[in-house]
């Protein structure tokens, strides 16, 4: 009759304690991205009934330039294209190629951060001047605060898939996944705040 070890025994639990309880993470992850998305609709809600409800005199009306923005957008879809790459190296067991691809996409992040800097430096408006200066920068200042979170977590999560120790592993892949849920959440939010604020 064989006997199981101590080491055995306790991954024999873990195995057992695996299938009682479901993993919800993802669930939890996606109920709050659906409630900040809430807090998104608001503001552009906020946004949309200012400027129907509220037109700005003649003198407030302000001409937004396109290309900082655009280059923004450009950035955040390639940014979501570099991560998705880097989950698929997790995938193959690529560690050193997951962390490069990582790496691109903070890199990406913190470009954004800095162009959208750039353009705060050259509007021809400033928070407190009127009703729709400080919805825009409401609205694109919470969007850099999420920006600049995520970038937080892709450095992170790139730390911790160091090889050959480190914890984001083929194996346990749910870092990444989650902090790839949040970047295209972020992504796809900014390309809605872009239209709403920059074409309409």
């Amino acid at each position: 009759m064989t006997t199981l070890t101590q080491t055995e025994q306790s991954s024999t639990t873990e195995d057992l304690q695996q299938e009682e309880h479901a993993d919800h993470r993802m669930f939890g992850l996606a109920t709050f991205l659906v409630a900040d998305g809430m807090t998104f609709a608001g503001f552009f809600a906020a946004y949309l009934t200012y400027k129907a409800v509220n037109p700005l005199l003649p003198d407030a009306i302000y001409e937004l330039e396109l290309p900082l923005p655009t280059l923004n957008t450009i950035l955040l879809l390639v940014s979501s294209a570099t991560f998705h790459r880097a989950g698929k190296a997790l995938n193959n067991n690529e560690a050193k190629l997951c962390q490069r691809w990582l790496l691109i996409t903070a890199s990406l992040g913190i470009a954004f951060l800095a162009s959208q800097m750039v353009e705060y430096f050259t509007l021809p408006f400033g928070l407190t001047d009127n009703v729709y200066a400080s919805t825009f920068y409401a609205l694109t200042g919470f969007h850099g605060l999420h920006v600049t979170l995520g970038t937080i977590m892709i450095l992170i999560v790139w730390w911790q898939s160091r090889s050959p120790n480190g914890r984001v592993t083929s194996k346990n892949t749910f870092p990444l996944e989650a902090a790839e849920l949040y970047w295209h959440f972020v992504d796809g939010i900014w390309v809605i705040l872009f239209i709403i604020l920059y074409l309409l």
